[in-house]
């Protein structure tokens, strides 16, 4: 008796089993403020990027929910991982993304630090 198509089953099932598990729901970045203190991934367009070389730890900030200054979430990348994107941060403006981590409270806004370009993945936002 063959075992094969059985085995190639149950592989299949337990992989779905194991992403379903791990598939996180997107917040959107207006909602962001609500889930502080949590680990989420925050997706929306990045509506502005700016790299702040002549501040602390000289960041690159990705502003979603709004355009800088009124923005409602920010992604802050460090600059120790700045040169591991590929393309650069400012090659994210203007396209969809969603961001893993902990969210955080930046004043009245919600913000992700960034521990690595695999936290900001590409996303199609309908």
């Amino acid at each position: 008796m063959n075992h094969k198509p059985r085995r190639l089953l149950i592989a299949l099932l337990l992989s779905a089993c194991a992403s379903g598990a791990l598939a996180q729901e997107a917040i959107r970045p207006e909602q962001a403020t609500r889930f502080v203190g949590q680990s989420g991934m925050v997706c929306g367009k990045v509506e502005k990027t700016r790299y702040a070389e002549n501040s602390e730890g000289q960041p690159t900030f990705l502003y979603m929910g709004g355009a800088f200054p009124r923005h409602t979430f920010s992604a802050r990348i460090p600059n120790d991982q700045r040169g591991k994107f590929n393309p650069s941060p400012e090659a994210l403006e203007g396209r969809d993304v969603c961001v893993l981590g902990t969210i955080v409270r930046d004043a009245s806004r919600a913000e992700i630090a960034v521990r690595s370009p695999a936290d900001v993945k590409l996303a199609t936002i309908k």
